[in-house]
């Protein structure tokens, strides 16, 4: 079992060992399930960086859709 201890301000600081375990993340996002909270990573550039690349290598909205549909053929 691994602590992390509440602040005054709501605070709290994810321990080492659970950060490496899922990856670095700026941003986290939070739910709750039966009485535990969950901290789900989450990097909201992600894909703008996705579109970026597309557009840096030629590749269109359409030719997206084109292999998505191929992909899906039986």
């Amino acid at each position: 079992m691994v602590l992390a201890k509440r602040t005054s301000k709501n605070q709290l600081t994810l321990p080492k060992a659970v950060v490496e375990a899922v990856g670095v993340a700026d941003y986290y996002d939070v739910a709750t399930e039966n009485g535990r909270i969950v901290l789900t990573p989450v990097h909201p550039g992600a894909a703008a960086n996705v579109r970026t690349r597309l557009a840096d290598l030629g590749i269109t909205e359409a030719d997206v859709a084109d292999a998505v549909a191929w992909s899906r053929q039986e």
